[in-house]
């Protein structure tokens, strides 16, 4: 584990809040942004997450608030939070323990009944409360935006564009795609999305059910979520057959697939390189 003495004293900090006796950790996997381990105790399992506070300023305390924001719509099983902190430049985030298990036979229909009732959970406006992050970059939800074009333009687009002109990459005909996509998205009431969600981002629980973890929330067109599950593959034609059975989708759909990934290719752009280069580009001139 990196800086390993910064964990360990993370481990006693935590073990003498929560009065646990640890008996065993091991790694989990956890990406080149977190370090996450299984720590087993006297009273259970949990999950540790632990991250550079000067990198990432207040990630787990957003990463908090979007998991407690879906947990309350009473959907999908969410991990409980057990406790978030700083200590010693480093971020700590322990979390209950979900255990994997294999996935009911109803497992797809379920997810995407579960996903629709979610997306009915609304706001008067899109955005939300306070930023968080998508990934490693920062993901801005502040304003009063109650068109969803003008939130996805400003708050989505605009920023990782901008951040990809500063790393080298430019486009063209901008302005035209700014203005074409203002009559391409339909206006909807936002809906509490869960703004990343690509298939490493859930779990199947012990009783065969789907458990999400990892949001990026915010209160956006639920299309976005749509988009993302078909971006890099995991999820079948049945949970999006069971979610418009239970809250159609707006006509046109499955051809703004393509407009809403642009933001996750963005991000990609900028956290990885060039590779997405290609497939941002010809989004853009489809909509030019």
């Amino acid at each position: 584990m990196k800086n390993s003495e910064s964990i360990s004293n993370i481990l006693q900090n935590i073990l003498q809040q929560e009065k646990l006796k640890l008996l065993n950790h091991q790694p989990l996997n956890g990406g080149d942004i977190n370090e996450v381990t299984l720590l087993k105790t006297n009273k259970g399992n949990y999950v540790l997450k632990t991250n550079d506070a000067n990198r990432f300023p207040k990630m787990f305390e957003a990463e908090v608030k979007g998991l407690r924001l879906l947990k309350s719509t009473q959907t999908f099983c969410i991990p409980e939070v057990i406790n978030v902190g700083e200590t010693e430049n480093q971020s700590y985030l322990l979390m209950e323990y979900i255990a994997e298990g294999q996935k009911q036979t109803v497992f797809w229909v379920t997810f995407g009944f579960q996903l629709a009732q979610l997306h009915q959970t609304t706001s008067p406006q899109f955005g939300l409360d306070h930023n968080n992050y998508i990934g490693s970059l920062p993901q801005k939800n502040d304003g009063n935006h109650t068109h969803a074009a003008d939130f996805y333009l400003e708050k989505r687009l605009l920023p990782q564009l901008d951040l990809a002109a500063t790393k080298g990459f430019s486009f063209q005909n901008l302005n035209s795609f700014y203005y074409n996509i203002q009559q391409e998205i339909p206006e909807e009431p936002p809906a509490l999305i869960h703004g990343d969600l690509w298939n490493g981002n859930y779990l199947t629980d012990e009783n065969g059910n789907p458990c999400l973890i990892d949001p990026a929330v915010c209160f956006a067109s639920r299309e976005m979520d749509l988009a993302m599950m078909q971006l890099f593959g995991g999820f079948p034609e049945r949970v999006f057959e069971s979610y418009h059975h239970a809250f159609p989708l707006q006509p046109g759909w499955k051809t703004r697939t393509d407009l809403w990934q642009l933001y996750y290719l963005l991000v990609h752009l900028n956290l990885f390189g060039s590779g997405y280069y290609n497939s941002v580009n010809t989004i853009l001139k489809k909509y030019s």
